[in-house]
Order: structure tokens, then sequence, then C-alpha cells
């Protein structure tokens, strides 16, 4: 057993806790008609199931399209003020603080993250929907007062309507938070179907905004597998728009599905990250951001930075600094408060991370550190896991791991790195380390990313907009720019007085 590997703690009373969770559909908490449930079986703890819900059907979803379609078409909600949205909105982000010890443990338990790093991001979440809460009242259209003395024009802000938003299973609270808020406080109704992996705090979250007195069918959460229970969100009519985060292929599945009835379609997909480090930069500190970019969520998270690029004249000092961290820092327990990388999300993705260690060993790339399982029949557990030797024609330099990997490549000048950064067919996010700030903010405006940080790395705030370039998506969400992605604008032509005739 590795020395840095802390064993799962099967006494530990909060495995205890089997939460049975139902559906949340037009107000009312309800189980799959055909009364069939999933269990949802702790990857960090072998054998112990945590929580069960639904299994909805396409019929299950209907019935929640239908509410949301009527909450929108007939209900309060779209047609209350920017205020009244806010005050309900604000009381959810106290809610959430309010139980945010649960929610992190839950959290934890069914993704397998670290209770800390759990705890942590439920906080972030309530931050986002008090921020949501505050923007949803300065939303505005425009006037153009000067297009001639008779005439004014008006654009007018709409919320487009019932929103389809399906998540995935490796950041489901902030996921569902980085959009719920934003469609309903754009005065949307919502459709959510989480991950079946990690369904239980999506439907946490849809209660709590119930107990806040968002209206009865404003937001619904619905439980299953992908198909039927998501795709029928693209298909059906009724639905205005679609919000998908997840993998290439499922998306784009998702986006031709829509484009049949010219549905609005918000993706957020893979990534590749770069983390780009110049010779100039604090080697301490990079060494440090670099081990949390890859593996912050034991890797599983789309703006990972997994790609390590290098200036060729501290590669060896940088690494050195690297493989220290990595040999050091503690994994396992997810219940652990010492825990700092928890456990795979299920046995087939552990697999398949260990598919792309194979493959990076057999291209040749030199395996530094890890590449193995750790604490079999315990849990679903990778240790921390460094590449060097890597060129871009591997695969583990070119696809998305989705696990604990590092994949490291040198480079002489600022034009090679920026090369090699864009040299992905995904377009996520980026960070560039360096004391330089010219050197740093003119590399990173030539990196083709959504979401890019100078000397640091998954950092993120409620104002900055996200989403991806190529393709890693299509949209933005968060900051004021995310309500553009639920809202419609209509323009409106005046005219004032009496029009100059065309017949007679």
């Amino acid at each position: 057993m590795l020395a840095n590997f802390i064993s799962p703690d099967t006494t530990d009373s909060r495995l205890g806790i089997k939460a049975r969770y139902r559906m949340l559909v037009d107000g009312k908490s309800v189980d799959a008609a055909s009364g069939r449930a999933i269990d949802r079986v702790s990857p960090g703890h072998a054998g112990v199931i945590v929580g069960t819900w639904p299994e909805a059907s396409a019929d299950d979803v209907g019935l929640a399209i239908a509410a949301a379609r009527r909450a929108f078409d007939a209900g309060p909600w779209p047609r209350m003020s920017g205020g009244e949205r806010s005050r309900l909105m604000f009381k959810v982000a106290e809610l959430i603080l309010a139980n945010q010890e649960e929610l992190a443990v839950a959290e934890s338990l069914e993704v397998g993250k670290p209770i800390a790093q759990a705890r942590g991001e439920i906080g972030f979440c309530a931050d986002l929907w008090s921020y949501a809460a505050g923007q949803s009242r300065a939303l505005e259209g425009q006037t153009h007062n000067n297009i001639g003395d008779d005439r004014l024009g008006l654009v007018l802000r709409e919320p487009v309507g019932v929103v389809g938003i399906i998540t995935p299973w490796n950041f489901p609270f902030i996921i569902a938070s980085e959009r719920v808020p934003w469609a309903i406080g754009a005065g949307c109704a919502v459709v959510l179907k989480p991950s079946e992996f990690t369904s239980g705090t999506s439907i946490r979250m849809a209660e709590l905004a119930r107990e806040a007195g968002i209206p009865d069918g404003v937001f619904n959460v619905v439980t299953g597998y992908g198909d039927p229970a998501g795709q029928i969100l693209a298909e059906d009519s009724r639905v205005d728009m679609v919000a998908f985060t997840g993998s290439v292929r499922v998306g784009t599945k998702l986006g031709e599905i829509a484009a049949r009835s010219v549905k609005r379609v918000g993706l957020e997909l893979g990534g590749k990250g770069p983390q780009i480090v110049f010779d100039d930069a604090d080697l301490q500190a990079a060494a440090d951001g670099i081990a949390y970019g890859v593996y912050h969520n034991a890797g599983q998270c789309c703006i990972s930075g997994s790609r390590l690029l290098v200036q060729e004249g501290i590669r060896d000092a940088l690494m050195e600094r690297v493989l220290d961290i990595s040999r050091k820092v503690t994994f396992g327990d997810p219940l652990n408060e010492k825990t700092k990388i928890g456990a795979m999300i299920s046995e087939a993705h552990t697999a398949k991370v260990q598919s792309y260690v194979d493959a990076g060993v057999a291209d040749g790339a030199e395996l530094l550190l890890g590449g193995t399982r750790a604490g079999e029949g315990k849990g679903l557990y990778f240790a921390p896991t460094v590449f060097s030797g890597v060129n871009s024609d591997m695969s583990i330099a070119r696809e998305e791991i989705f696990g604990p990997v590092l994949s490291t490549m040198s480079f002489k000048t600022a034009d090679e790195a920026v090369a090699l950064a864009n040299s992905s067919e995904f377009g996520l996010s980026a960070s560039v380390w360096s004391t330089n700030l010219e050197n740093a903010l003119q590399s990173i405006r030539r990196i083709r990313a959504g979401r890019c940080w100078i000397n640091s790395v998954i950092d993120g705030t409620p104002e900055l907009p996200i989403g991806g370039y190529k393709k890693s998506g299509l949209g933005r969400e968060l900051g004021r720019y995310g309500f553009d992605e639920y809202s419609q604008f209509k323009g409106i032509h005046v005219t004032l007085g009496r029009p100059a005739p065309w017949f007679g």
C-alpha cells in the first residue's frame, strides 16, 4: 500500500446514511411511475449504498416538461418583477448555507470527492445563487433614441422559455448552480436531469428552492439514465432550450437532435487544459498549482490542467518539485479531512484511465510516478500519475483522460508554447505561469480557450463567464453573459406621430 494512501474508514457513522430521494415535479416529490429506482454505491467505500433515486422513463420526464411549460406559459414566475424573483433566489442561497454540511456529506459520498472539497463547493454554490439573485433584478434591454425625431427603438429582454439542463457526475451541485439560477433568474422554467451516478444533491437543491418559495413547476428535477430521461429534453418540442455539460460524443448527439426542432443549445464539453510554465515563473507556486490543477477531483474535471508545457531551462527543477508533491499528496478516504484526492466515479471509468496510462507507456512516454490503482477491494482509487517525454501525437496528450494523470512536454519559445497549447481540438481552459505580466498576458491572449488563469488554476468567481472554444462547446455561463444564454431579445420599432402615407 502506498504511504500517502488513506484507507477508507468503514466505521464512519456517515456511511450509515442511505438517503432515499424522490424527483421533484410541479412542486411535488414523486417516484418513477414504474417504481424502478437506482442505487448508488459509494465509489470510495466498496459495497456501501449511499443513495437511491427514481429511474425515470421518457413519460416521467414528459410530466416534468408539461409542468415547466405550464409554469412558464401561465404561472407567475416569468411575470414577476426582477425584485420579487431576486428575493426568493436569495432565500435559496441562505438555505444552501444552512444545509451545507448535509449537502457536503452527500456530495462526498455520491461523487467520491474529499469532504473538505465538497464543503467548499457547497459554500461557493451559495455565492453563485446570491450573485444571480442580485443580477436578476438588474437585467435590462436597450433604447435607441437617435434613429429619428419620429422614431424610437426598444430592445426587450425576455426569457427563452422552458430549459432542459443536463449535468454530469463530477460536480453535480456546482454545475447545476452555474446554470439553474441564471435560467430562472432570467424568468425561465427548468427541468434538470442530473447524472444517474450523482442525483441526490440536485434533488435537494430543488427541494430547498421549493422551501424558499420558488413557485411550483419552475424548478423540476428528474433522475435516470441519459437515454431516455435526458434525450427526451432535446427531442420534446415543448422544451425551448437544452443546456448540456458532458462529453463531446453525447453533446454532439444532443445538438443534432435539438437541431431538428431548431432548439437553442448550450454545450460545455471536453477539455485538455494546458498549463504553460515559463522560465521566469515562481517554481514552487507553479508546482503546487500544477499538482492542484491535475489532481483536483481526482482529475475528473473538464478544466483540469492535464497538459504541462514547461520551458526547457527549468524542466528538471520544476519536475523535481511536482514529483515531490505528487509523492506526498494524500489520497483515499473521501470522508477523511486530510484527504486531498478522493475516489474515481466508477469501475468502468477507473479501467478507462488505466487504459490511457498503459497506452502512454506503449507509445514511449516515460512514466515517472504512479500509473496504478490503489486500495483494491476498499474503493475506486488511482494513484497520482506523472508522464514525461510526451509528444503531441500520443493519446495521453490529445485525449481527455479524466483522471489524475499529468502529461509533460517541453518548449523553447513562447510561440512554440502557444502553438502546443492550441494544437488540441479542445479549448476549454488554460493557465500561464510567469512573473512577467506582459509575457503572460500576450501568451494567454493567443490561446484559444474560454476560461484562463495567470499564476493560478481552477479558480472561479460568479462574475466571470465560462465556456469553450472549438470542440469544448457553445455559449457562455456565469457573469452577466450567463443571462444572455437564457434570454431572447425582441426589437420594437415605435413610430411617433402619424407616419408618411404609402398610398395616396
